[in-house]
Formats: C-alpha cells, sequence, structure tokens
C-alpha cells in the first residue's frame, strides 16, 4: 500500500506538470504538497525522488524544485518509469506502451558466449525469447533475450508477453536496476526489413545490453533492433561523482 501511495502521488504531479498548472515552473515544497496530498512528508519525499531521478524536476539548493525545461520541450526522451530498467518496457511513442508479439520461445544450451555474459558453465541453459514491440499497430522494435533457467524456472509464453522484468520482481523479490547498453546504426537484414516494414535502403538501430539485478547478478543479454525513426535514447549523467 505504501508504494501504491506514492506513486500515485508521482503520477499526478507529473500530469498536473503535463497540464502546465506549474505556470512559474516551482513545485510547491514538501510540506504543502503533504498537505494538499494528505499524505506524510515521507511519502511526498519518496515520489520527489524518484521524479529526481528520472530528470523531470530538479532541486536547486536554497531555491525550491523546479520542473527540467527539457522535460517539458520533449517529455518523449523522459520514458523511463519504475524499479525495473526495462527498455522496451518503458518505452513510449505517444504516451502509449507496447504491446508484444511473440516470435519464438525456446530452451537452448548457453553457447560460450552467453556463458561468459551471463557467468553461466557448460551445462547450463538459458531461455531464448523473441519478441516483437508495436505501438497502434505499427511494428517497432524487434527485441531477442536470453535468461538463465536457473534465475526463472516458471518462466512460461504467457509470462513473456508482458513485462518479463515485473515478473521478477513479482516473484523473486529482484529488479533489475543496472545494465551495460551499445547503440549503433547498421544496414537492416531482410529480417528487419520483413517485421519493421524497411525498405532495402532503410537502416535498422542496434541496441545490444547485459542487464543486472540489484545484487549484481547478469539477469539478461539483449539485441533490439529498432525501426530507425524511433532510434532516440534519454540518459542522465551525475557529475558529483567521485
Amino acid at each position: 500500500m505504501p508504494d501504491l501511495v506514492y506513486r500515485n502521488v508521482m503520477h499526478d504531479i507529473k500530469k498536473r506538470i503535463r497540464r502546465g498548472e506549474f505556470t512559474t515552473k516551482k513545485l510547491p515544497d514538501e510540506r504543502s504538497l503533504s498537505e494538499s496530498y494528505q499524505v506524510s512528508r515521507s511519502t511526498i519525499k519518496r515520489a520527489m525522488g524518484v521524479l529526481v531521478d528520472q530528470g523531470i524536476i530538479f532541486k536547486k539548493r536554497g531555491s525550491g524544485t523546479f520542473i527540467n525545461p527539457l522535460y517539458l520541450k520533449d517529455q518523449s526522451a523522459f520514458r523511463y518509469e519504475g524499479k525495473n530498467l526495462g527498455i522496451t518496457d518503458s518505452f513510449q511513442v505517444d504516451g502509449e506502451q507496447p504491446q508484444s508479439r511473440l516470435l519464438d520461445y525456446r530452451v537452448v544450451p548457453a553457447s560460450p558466449e552467453i556463458q561468459q555474459e551471463l557467468f553461466l558453465n557448460d551445462a547450463e541453459f538459458v531461455y531464448r525469447i523473441k519478441r516483437l514491440r508495436l505501438f497502434n499497430d505499427q511494428p517497432v522494435i524487434i527485441e531477442t533475450g536470453y535468461i538463465p533457467i536457473k534465475i526463472l524456472p516458471a518462466l512460461t509464453p504467457a509470462v513473456v508477453q508482458r513485462s518479463i522484468f515485473n515478473y521478477l520482481q513479482e516473484t523473486q523479490d529482484q529488479s533489475v536496476t543496472k545494465s551495460f547498453l551499445s547503440i549503433r546504426a547498421q544496414p537492416s537484414s531482410q529480417e528487419d526489413q520483413q517485421l519493421l516494414n524497411l525498405t532495402e535502403t532503410e537502416p535498422v538501430g542496434v541496441m545490444e545490453g547485459i542487464f543486472f539485478m540489484d545484487d549484481g547478478t547478469p539477469f539478461e543479454v539483449s539485441n533490439m533492433h529498432l525501426h530507425y525513426k524511433y532510434l532516440k535514447y534519454g540518459t542522465f549523467v551525475d557529475l558529483n561523482e567521485d
């Protein structure tokens, strides 16, 4: 229930920002928000902390909390919500979440490369999951992922149609919180052209990554081919790290 309360507050503040309610671009202080939402200061602090992490707002010492002008300019670059670091799960187009079409689901021996990336031995197996992500029936992403069976032994095709990262949190109380990603563009393959409705001369965006759970365990190796029109990925850099 506490999680639901802070998330409700966070989403409502975000909606109010989108509606332009904060004309000065400055948010009320935590005490005022606590009183208006009739929740504890700790709930407000947690909700505001998430919005700061998402880059939607920022705090200026001695002055208050302000809306990031870049968010007002281009909200599509600020897509991530929640604790799990799901790239395609958090991807949005015009506020719409993606739908999934399962292309392939099988259990295979981990290849030497997958063994190295997921810290597996020769005898271990992985799920090979291939999905097509769509927005309003428009294909956008071809996603192929490899997940160790030992982490999610009961993973089913029905589950992978939804969010695997959320399923991990629900069943194992673990979250995917870190990743290493590489992003590039390359000529589209015949499969890219067929599934993403590309011509022979159109490129495809490629995102490859290893995703880690909050205890440091590698969870998934993923390869994503994106329609080049949607190859837009924003991130935030904290320069205060020592």
